[in-house]
């Protein structure tokens, strides 16, 4: 049988669940998605349990239906303006015979990285090797083999809210589905989007949600630098809607049909005619008025992004320039904006590198963090010590999140 393998994008605007199968040689065939319209979430962070389950459900079961399987766990991502993160450094002796450091040297490395004091009401996501010393040799990447006495590391640790992680655990294992692990949206959608060469020479992902914005930058292919902003999409359809005081549903569409986030990229300056409200005449309005209400908090967006980039002082380091994902990359003339207020080369990124099934479907930008999300089960899936490894075991070598929460509250 083979492997079914499921990520679930849990958004502000939309929940999105993507299942994928791995055939012998290595190709990745999407089987089906699902996709449902969310409503229990602000801003990245579940607000409302019922309407997210309610969501949830309807995206599984729109998912099992055109993929034929039935879904038993996924790999869910986690947002919201309470992630944070930071630098830390740990230090370890190497303790073999022969002072070959061993994985399980690098292991004990990490988890001394982890000591740093945290408020009671946050735990560690994600933990990021930025580089290895040993013996006051800097610049090592993979230290496993080589000989030395002491061994550092320089690590990036990204931080959440436990009640944040816990309220994603409870509402999808209440849509009767497991959680193998929860992954940072914005690493999922750099898995997504990025190619490796990015990643090397140096680039910043941007993906704009519909309730939260957020960054990742790259260098030397590892994440030097994290950030999710609380502006987002939904926050441009709000402004629509109150600058012409139509409904929010009527602004989505606007948006997405008619909007411009850069005035420059209007051709044609044609009138668009929007329904009345309660037996009023319709409203006439142009491209160029709908860009005004637009551009402005899209800019917003770009200027808090460009000053996240600034802060993670790999401004200069980013020769590949920005990606841009997310289904508020979609609005026309984001990029060319991008490029004014980033100041550096973008384009937009698309999930590529499938073989069969959905490969056409899911090749969009607001599908970056669901494919983004199957590829990192994939990717941990693949090692064929993960199965063999017991929960104990496997909570020490790989330290999963998923592993790690159930010692974070125990009515789980």
């Amino acid at each position: 049988m083979e492997n079914i393998y499921v990520g679930l994008d849990i958004g502000t605007t939309k929940v999105c669940a993507i299942v994928a199968s791995l055939s012998e040689n290595n190709e990745i065939n999407i089987l089906g998605i699902g996709k449902s319209k969310s409503e229990g979430l602000t801003r990245g962070v579940i607000t409302h349990i019922e309407k997210t389950i309610t969501s949830i459900n309807a995206a599984i079961h729109e998912a099992e239906q055109q993929s034929g399987t039935k879904i038993q766990s996924v790999v869910a991502g986690i947002a919201g303006d309470h992630v944070q993160s930071f630098q830390s450094r740990g230090v370890v002796a190497v303790s073999g015979p022969e002072q070959e450091i061993t994985q399980a040297d690098v292991n004990r490395l990490i988890e001394d990285t982890k000591k740093v004091a945290l408020p009671s009401d946050r735990k560690i996501i994600h933990v990021i090797p930025q580089e290895f010393i040993v013996d006051g040799q800097d610049g090592v990447y993979d230290p496993v083999g080589m000989s030395g006495v002491r061994m550092e590391a320089n690590v990036h640790i990204i931080t959440g809210l436990v009640s944040a992680a816990q309220n994603i655990l409870k509402c999808v294992q209440r849509a009767g589905v497991a959680v193998s692990d929860i992954v940072l949206e914005p690493i999922a959608s750099s898995d997504a989007v990025l190619e490796k060469e990015e990643k090397e020479v140096g680039v910043a992902l941007l993906d704009i949600g519909g309730g939260t914005t957020d960054l990742a930058v790259f260098e030397d292919r590892t994440i030097r630098h994290t950030a999710v902003i609380g502006i987002a999409g939904k926050k441009v359809t709000d402004d629509v809607r109150r600058g012409l005081g139509i409904l929010t549903d009527q602004a989505e569409q606007l948006k997405i049909m008619h909007g411009h986030a850069y005035v420059s990229s209007i051709v044609d300056n044609e009138p668009i005619a929007i329904p009345g409200i309660g037996g009023r005449p319709p409203l006439n309005i142009d491209k160029q008025l709908l860009c005004q209400i637009i551009q402005p908090r899209m800019e917003e967006i770009l200027e808090i992004a460009a000053m996240e980039i600034k802060r993670s002082g790999y401004q200069k380091h980013l020769s590949a320039g920005a990606v841009l994902t997310g289904g508020g990359s979609l609005i026309k003339g984001t990029a060319e904006l991008a490029r004014d207020v980033l100041g550096m080369p973008v384009k937009i990124g698309i999930p590529q590198g499938f073989r069969g099934g959905f490969v056409r479907e899911i090749e969009n930008p607001m599908y970056a963090t669901g494919v983004g999300l199957v590829l990192h089960a994939i990717k941990n899936r693949q090692n064929p010590n993960v199965q063999e490894i017991t929960k104990d075991k496997m909570d020490r070598k790989f330290g999963t999140i998923f592993n790690r929460m159930k010692h974070w509250f125990d009515e789980l």
